[in-house]
């Protein structure tokens, strides 16, 4: 093995066409299945779009560093369906800029944590995660309920989204700052939000406190839509490939 690859070396032309050769082989292999992914992977013309709380409640979570310990990738193995659902499909992180998936398990992956707990446990678990679970190592964050939520640039956040793919509309992205706080405000007025996000929105002071829009209620109305965002995952052919 080695004596073929030292005559290669002496003979540079030899060597950089087996190293096309090569590369190409594991060019092949890459590319090859991009020409079946529309028969692969997925599709949910029913699919949902963040609400402009919920996209900033994600960008609150990047900015935080939340996804480094918690993925958002369910795999096929049997232990994580039995123990987080149904596995992830691609098609759920069709919105995602950018996508969390990822294997760090620090903490639990909440790929489908979305009405898993009540809001007042995920407000309790941010502020002080010892207090709800003895054991956990995560960082406390308690400046998100005392911090309002900045919400005038949220219509640049949907243009952007929608540069990258993202079906957000001209009343979509128009909107997007009071329909923020319209989410965070289930007496005020809503039938705009859910006529341009639809009924099953979810509506309510997210942190508890209708006084005002903060930061806590982004990350929570966030966490909550986590695996909500479609149907895709409950399929019977994809329930049945999980063991359920």
């Amino acid at each position: 093995m080695f004596q073929t690859h030292y005559r290669l070396e002496r003979k540079s032309l030899r060597l950089v066409l087996a190293i096309i050769v090569v590369a190409s082989i594991g060019g092949l292999i890459e590319i090859a299945p991009l020409f079946t992914i529309d028969e692969t992977v997925e599709t949910d013309p029913q699919m949902r779009v963040y609400a402009p709380l919920e996209l900033a409640g994600r960008n609150i979570y990047i900015r935080e560093g939340c996804y480094a310990c918690h993925s958002q990738m369910i795999r096929t193995l049997q232990d994580e369906v039995e123990r987080y659902g149904p596995y992830s499909l691609a098609v759920e992180s069709k919105y995602d800029h950018p996508m969390l998936w990822g294997s760090k398990r620090t903490g639990p992956d909440l790929a489908r944590i979305g009405d898993k707990y009540s809001d007042q446990w995920h407000v309790m678990h941010l502020a002080n995660p010892r207090g709800v679970v003895p054991q956990s190592i995560m960082p406390r964050y308690p400046w998100l309920t005392t911090t309002q939520l900045s919400v005038e640039h949220l219509g640049d956040d949907l243009r952007a989204m929608r540069t990258v793919g993202v079906p957000y509309t001209d009343a979509m992205i128009a909107n997007a700052s009071a329909d923020a706080v319209a989410q965070a405000s289930p007496d005020g007025d809503t039938a705009g939000l859910l006529k341009r996000y639809g009924e099953a929105t979810q509506v309510r002071a997210f942190d508890g406190q209708q006084q005002t829009v903060t930061e806590m209620d982004a990350l929570v109305a966030y966490l909550q839509i986590l695996g909500k965002l479609s149907d895709a995952a409950k399929a019977p052919q994809n329930a049945k490939a999980s063991g359920r």
